[in-house]
């Protein structure tokens, strides 16, 4: 690897994990679209270098939100009991029976974009409060569970994911943002394992690119910690637009991609 392909790896994490941190997004689900057009990192090998990314990443900002007292709680245990189960099965997936990337970005642009114009709108414009609550346990077990597998398929973590879904039904920006970084960061590391386990028996560029994958990681691990530090200084409602505007953004990138 380069010195300036690293650089431009650190630069990128630093920049999206400063931005995604306060929302309980690690940035990977931008770093993916980085790593294969700008980088070129190839595929499936993309997947368990985001993986790491996210592993080296995440200890940044949840050791600020430890620091808060924000970290831990039932919805860390709940949605972790459904992400590391689902991301070791994605990991199988992703080595031996893999989507193309076309039906990858076709599922992200139709839940992100829709989700994330739904989060604007119930931002702007709230629904009555009993129509507003939390999903059940199992519910949100069950929802970790199917992001676990998408973050084993393609490592975009499945905080990108989590967040939106959970503060449009109801809870807050300040709970959901340490849970949601807590499991992506388990998540990882276990996926990451997993994939260097199948990289043995399988064929082709299965295994992470571990220089870059460090790289980008020490950027987000900074930038992670400065969004962490930022986050209770910014206002509820301009965090949940902001939440919803990132998954506006990431559904519009890849109905673009499909589009081309």
């Amino acid at each position: 690897m380069e010195w300036s392909t690293g650089l431009l790896g650190f630069s990128a994490g630093l920049l999206i994990s400063v931005i995604t941190a306060p929302v309980g997004v690690s940035g990977a689900v931008f770093l993916l679209p980085v790593q294969v057009s700008v980088l070129g990192v190839p595929s499936p090998a993309v997947t368990p270098t985001n993986l790491l990314y996210n592993v080296v990443a995440g200890p940044g900002a949840l050791l600020r939100y430890r620091r808060a007292g924000q970290l831990g709680g039932p919805l860390t245990r709940l949605l972790i009991a459904g992400t590391v189960p689902g991301v070791v099965i994605g990991a199988v997936i992703r080595v031996y029976a893999v989507p193309g990337p076309r039906i990858f970005r076709l599922l992200i642009a139709a839940l992100l974009l829709p989700l994330g114009l739904w989060l604007g709108l119930r931002t702007v414009r709230p629904a009555p409060p009993r129509t507003s609550r939390p999903p059940s346990p199992h519910a949100t077990t069950s929802l970790a569970l199917a992001v676990g597998v998408a973050g084993g398929i393609y490592g975009i973590g499945g905080g990108s994911l989590l967040g939106p879904i959970l503060v449009g039904r109801g809870a807050p920006v300040a709970a959901v943002a340490p849970a949601a970084l807590a499991s992506t960061f388990v998540t990882s590391v276990v996926g990451a394992a997993t994939n260097a386990m199948l990289s043995l028996a399988a064929h082709g560029d299965v295994a992470p690119d571990w220089l870059l994958g460090l790289s980008c990681g020490l950027g987000g691990l900074l930038g992670g910690y400065l969004g962490a530090r930022l986050q209770p200084h910014l206002p509820e409602t301009g965090l949940r637009l902001l939440l919803g505007t990132l998954a506006t953004g990431i559904g519009a990138l890849y109905a673009v991609q499909i589009l081309r």
